[in-house]
């Protein structure tokens, strides 16, 4: 519901979540401060220094860059550095390589641009690597990781064009790994005799057990198994979990996540909890210890995901506030409520006119929104309620309040369908009253809509109802 002057002359109708006054008119606002929201800059391209590195675009100056390593140089016995057989002397502003540009910018793309954000990059789930299946094991329809060695390798052309990767392992047990996509590096990687660690989802098929498409590993006979959970990361295209993960690591390194919060505060709040300290609870959740409850970390009970959402919740409370403290700088026209026994008072009628009486639930939020609505700022209040708890009738007791005050309101409603059901309501209850109510909708006819729209230019609609 959004409250605006009554007037010859349109105005602008501003509306916040879901019921809100119409701020004051431009000339009678204050000019923005520095202290007012601004909205989010776009994003700029990534800045490269001379030796390749990404460079943090915001100003923080905790943030550290991302950068690329560069092969080291020969040196003489004498220690001078000297450059490889057939090489161009170097020029004095050195490109950054290719691939590692795109890499840079792809992670950009995640927000990845330092190692602040590299260290709260956090898993989206783990994988159990800790153990291997043997394949005469498997089961369709489970995840499992298993081990063998390739003894056939082909690409095959029916039904369609498809690697088939046959392994092996030390029973004698046979598995299918089928890749629809795949590179001729993945055919050599996989080559006859390569031993493969692969995990996947394994299915039945025409020749036994398969995997499509698994996460496929070259390893050694004695290649030992991870002793923790593997963290599985947001990605993008051209980003593997392994370089995240070691570029989360070189972060974690590098970076720090210092205790913030007042003594006090976390010794009423967090101690309760049972929860470990910022820094600690990130290591843990980037590298979980070999003895840590792998249930709890899967399903995010563990106290090292409590303190992460302990924290998450603490900003969105304190950005909510600080957007709140805001609004109150802001201006916006009073609009008082009269009283109950005032004859002319549209809000004492329409709840004589009603043929029901409020709720308890009712006349506390009807109060709470009618004080709102007296104050010299604008209003942002969501009303929750279920399914014909009697949301409407607030609505339309705020809007009464705004017309008391000699101002126009606007209802409008997220479907066509909604909001015409809003407007047969509402003319029910204020058209008796002697309010006129127009209706504003997309399906109206053209001339239908011209008229609704200048009344509501005009002023002589008292209460407009669309849809957003």
């Amino acid at each position: 519901m959004i409250a605006g002057r009554r007037s010859g002359v349109a105005k602008p109708l501003k509306a916040d979540i879901v019921l809100a006054k119409q701020p004051m008119p431009l000339s009678d606002r204050r000019l923005p401060s520095a202290t007012d929201e601004v909205s989010v800059e776009p994003k700029r391209p990534a800045a490269r220094g001379k030796g390749g590195e990404l460079l943090n675009p915001g100003p923080s100056q905790e943030a550290r860059s991302v950068k690329a390593v560069k092969a080291p140089k020969e040196t003489s016995a004498s220690g001078e550095a000297k450059a490889p057989k057939g090489a161009k002397a170097p020029k004095a502003a050195e490109k950054p390589a290719p691939a590692l540009a795109k890499t840079a910018d792809k992670l950009a793309k995640l927000g990845l641009t330092s190692d602040i954000n590299l260290v709260l990059h956090l898993p989206m789930r783990y994988e159990d690597e800790t153990s291997l299946t043997p394949i005469a094991h498997l089961l369709p329809g489970g995840m499992a990781q298993t081990e063998g060695v390739v003894f056939d390798n082909e690409i095959a052309y029916r039904p369609r064009r498809q690697l088939l990767v046959k392994l092996r392992d030390d029973t004698g047990d046979e598995l299918v790994l089928r890749f629809l996509n795949f590179y001729g590096s993945q055919v050599k990687q996989m080559a006859i005799g390569a031993r493969l660690r692969v995990r996947g989802d394994v299915r039945g098929g025409f020749f036994g057990m398969e995997m499509v498409h698994p996460a496929v590993r070259v390893v050694d006979e004695d290649t030992p198994l991870p002793q923790a959970l593997t963290p599985v990361y947001p990605s993008t295209a051209g980003v593997s979990q392994a370089y995240l993960r070691k570029a989360i690591d070189n972060a974690l390194s590098r970076a720090a996540l210092p205790e913030l919060l007042p003594e006090a505060v976390a010794r009423t709040y967090l101690d309760p909890l049972g929860v470990p300290p910022l820094m600690q609870a990130v290591r843990m959740l980037h590298h979980p210890g070999v003895d840590s409850d792998e249930t709890a970390l899967m399903d995010g009970t563990h106290p090292a995901w409590v303190r992460i959402k302990f924290e998450e919740l603490l900003a969105q409370q304190m950005s909510l506030k600080r957007a709140h403290d805001e609004r109150r700088t802001r201006a916006a026209p009073g609009m008082p409520r009269r009283t109950a026994d005032d004859p002319a008072s549209l809000v004492a009628r329409l709840l004589k006119a009603l043929p029901f009486s409020l709720t308890g639930a009712q006349q506390r939020v009807g109060g709470e929104i009618a004080l709102d609505l007296t104050q010299p700022h604008p209003m942002q209040r969501l009303l929750q309620g279920d399914v014909g708890s009697g949301k409407t009738v607030v609505a339309a007791l705020a809007a009464a309040q705004a017309i008391d005050a000699g101002y126009q309101a606007a209802l409008m409603a997220p479907t066509e369908i909604l909001a015409e059901q809003h407007a047969r309501k509402l003319r029910g209850w204020l058209e008796p009253l002697g309010v006129s109510v127009a209706w504003l909708a997309g399906s109206l006819k053209t001339r239908e809509k011209r008229a609704a729209i200048e009344a509501a230019a005009l002023g002589t609609a008292q209460l407009v109802i669309g849809t957003h």
